[in-house]
């Protein structure tokens, strides 16, 4: 009994897993940049009013996006369609320009599948078999569209309103596009080019100009740009000049400032000895004054009273003294007197003593004048045996003499004689008398005339 049950459980349980799995299978979900379309259903009948005609619409065509729907087992079908957007290239060569100029016209393209039901059934009948195919059918409708907008433009309006342009390209080909199902997301004039020179004379006075202006504008940011940069230089020489000022000062300040500080030291040790000084002149001025007191007291009052005491001593003394002076004056006057009076006889006396000798004198110094050679001779005379003795008195004082000499002890009196002559000879060179002449002279006057020597004699004996 129990297997005849189980069994139809597990068939039950069998299908319904089945069942699930082909539901599972069969459920589809879209993705973001996905649509699907769900065919198998018949569209509804449209009738034409003006034709009469009768069609079916695309209403059997059931589109999916971003959601999920089943699709019934072998009645219905599913296509994905791709709603990516496509870049798209696109290049034509030798359009010919209003001015008949041929260009070279490269550009691109952002296309992709229109968003809405319609534009997705109208793409798919199209190209869901072939959706390789939308770049090359997007090309040729914008190159189309290029050649025929060139055809009606200048070089000058293409290049300078490259956005404008490209805005009438988008518009021109925008039907052909759309009744495709697709959208012109964007379009762009990359590059415009010829084969000729045209296009880089055309730009050769615009490039010459600015040249020109670049020129001028370089020029003319050199010059301010050095101007800026002597301006510069000049507010930064003024701000070293400054800022050499400030630190000058600062310098000076801080100098000034270490020089009181330097000189803080000793002026407050000078300002401390003058305090010190004054005081101790104070003190100084103190014991002065004291000194002062003590000496009056010690010294000037007594000497006061000592010189008061030797004044009076020495008055009384002075006047003894003055007492006496007149006794002795008196005493002396007398005997100045009595010693006058024999001074005046001495006087008298020697007066006449001198009176008689001055006689005699003159009488000499006639004889003397008269007999000068004479009286000289008999002075020398009576010398020369004195000088003879003073010449031999160093040899008579010697005990023991040696005398060598081939004349034996006759030497001697030799030597004496030399001694005098030569005492002679130095008397006549120092004092130019010539004894030896005076002699001869003598000698002859006393054989000539020997009364005058005798007269000269007595003469000289008077």
């Amino acid at each position: 009994m129990s297997i005849d049950v189980a069994g139809p459980i597990i068939g039950v349980v069998v299908l319904l897993v089945l069942l699930v799995l082909l539901i599972t299978s069969r459920y589809k979900v879209a993705g973001p940049n996905q649509a699907f379309i769900v065919t198998g259903r018949k569209g509804k009948a449209v009738l034409n009013p003006e034709s009469g005609e009768l069609t079916t619409d695309l209403s059997g065509q059931k589109v999916v996006l971003g959601g999920g729907v089943f699709v019934v087992p072998f009645i219905q079908k599913l296509a994905t369609m791709d709603l990516s957007s496509r870049r798209i290239s696109v290049h034509i060569s030798g359009a010919v320009s209003g001015q008949g100029i041929k260009l070279n016209l490269d550009g691109v393209a952002i296309v992709k599948i229109g968003g809405n039901a319609d534009q997705i059934r109208l793409g798919a009948q199209r190209f869901l078999s072939q959706q390789a195919d939308i770049e090359g059918f997007t090309q040729e409708v914008l190159a189309g569209a290029l050649r025929s907008i060139v055809g009606g433009l200048t070089v000058e309006q293409i290049i300078r309103d490259r956005a404008a342009f490209a805005q009438r390209v988008a518009d021109e080909s925008e039907a052909s596009l759309t009744g495709q199902g697709l959208i012109l997301d964007a379009f762009q004039i990359q590059d415009v080019t010829d084969d000729g020179t045209y296009l880089a004379d055309l730009g050769r006075p615009e490039a010459a100009r600015i040249q020109q202006a670049a020129s001028i504008a370089e020029a003319n940011a050199r010059q301010a740009a050095e101007q800026a940069r002597i301006a510069a230089e000049q507010e930064i020489a003024i701000s070293q000049r400054t800022l050499a000022l400030k630190q000058a000062e600062i310098k000076a300040e801080t100098d000034a400032a270490a020089a009181q500080a330097a000189a803080a030291g000793p002026l407050a040790q000078a300002e401390r000895d003058q305090a010190i000084f004054t005081e101790q002149e104070k003190v100084a001025v103190r014991q002065a004054a004291l000194t002062e007191r003590q000496l009056e007291t010690q010294v000037r009052k007594p000497a006061d009273a000592e010189r008061y005491r030797v004044e009076q001593e020495a008055n009384a003394h002075k006047s003894a003294q003055i007492l006496a002076a007149e006794a002795e004056k008196a005493r002396r006057t007398a005997l100045a007197d009595a010693v006058k009076a024999e001074g005046e006889a001495q006087a008298a006396a020697t007066l006449a003593v001198g009176q008689a000798e001055a006689g005699a004198m003159e009488k000499r110094a006639a004889a003397f004048a008269n007999y000068n050679e004479a009286a000289v001779l008999q002075m020398l005379i009576e010398v020369l045996p004195q000088i003879a003795k003073e010449v031999a008195a160093p040899i008579s004082a010697i005990d023991n003499l040696t005398v060598l000499s081939t004349d034996g002890a006759g030497a001697m009196p030799k030597q004496v004689v030399q001694n005098v002559a030569q005492t002679l000879e130095m008397l006549k060179a120092t004092t130019g008398l010539d004894l030896e002449s005076l002699l001869h002279k003598a000698i002859d006057k006393s054989a000539a005339a020997p009364v005058v020597a005798g007269g000269a004699e007595e003469s000289t004996e008077a």
